[in-house]
């Protein structure tokens, strides 16, 4: 019998397959957005910005293997993406490229629009700029009289006591820019967003300095993972202004 003759894959044919996946997952992508999606095409897609011409399934299934989660691999730092056998400094840049532009997007959107109404909102945006934070930051959004953010800014940085924030500085700075109005943040790496006393007894005394000044507090806002906690949700906000109410009244009466 003659020995039988396989036939080697024509050249390019694996190249020709990769690129007709790539464009049914960017086609999948442009008819329905990402819904539908595993992470590790979300990966793929966004590793294919930097190779385009390059199968990137393997090297997007490692990262998910590796960082757990599609939010683990987008706030991986650049250097342990190249880790991983294939990913090189393109492909981590188109990575780290989204998560900064998407990042943007909400600060920008959150500047255009009123929020005082919206806990929800300050903390789409807020959760993107300190969701990485290792030590807790304090951060407070200046709002004009149409409620509008004119400026946010980060003005403490530590664990959040009595002693370590000045409510001086907090209303020097909401002059300054001529705010009406003001909303504070501040995030707890552990995770968990209740506030503790020192939370809640900072916020009081903010309430009161800014009450004085003709100054409204709207939030306080913590950040958590992936959750917050809403002071004027939970009506703390309401409560401070009143005890303030009944410490005038009570003054004015003595009087």
């Amino acid at each position: 019998m003659e020995p039988e003759i396989q036939q080697l894959p024509k050249a390019g044919t694996s190249r020709l397959k990769g690129e007709g996946h790539r464009k049914r997952l960017r086609e999948k992508f442009i008819k329905s957005g990402l819904g539908g999606f595993n992470d590790y095409e979300i990966v793929e897609l966004l590793l294919s910005l930097g190779s385009p011409r390059k199968d990137c399934k393997p090297q997007a299934k490692e990262a998910i293997k590796r960082f757990k989660t599609l939010r683990g691999v987008l706030e991986a730092p650049s250097e342990e993406l190249q880790e991983i056998d294939g990913i090189g400094p393109h492909n981590a840049f188109g990575i780290k490229l989204v998560q900064e532009v998407a990042r943007e997007f909400l600060k920008e959107r959150i500047l255009d629009k009123p929020i005082c109404k919206s806990s929800q909102e300050v903390f789409d945006y807020l959760y993107h700029s300190m969701r990485d934070l290792k030590r807790e930051k304090f951060k407070v959004l200046f709002l004009d009289n149409q409620n509008r953010v004119i400026k946010v800014e980060d003005l403490f940085e530590g664990t959040l006591t009595l002693s370590a924030i000045y409510p001086r500085e907090v209303i020097k700075s909401a002059l300054k820019y001529n705010a009406a109005s003001l909303i504070f943040a501040h995030n707890h790496p552990a995770g968990n967003p209740e506030p503790s006393d020192d939370d809640k007894e900072v916020t009081r005394d903010l309430v009161f300095a800014a009450s004085i000044m003709q100054i409204k507090v709207l939030d306080h806002i913590i950040v958590g993972e992936n959750k917050y906690f809403s002071f004027a949700d939970e009506g703390l906000i309401e409560e401070y202004n009143l005890n303030l109410l009944s410490l005038r009244e009570g003054r004015d009466g003595n009087l």
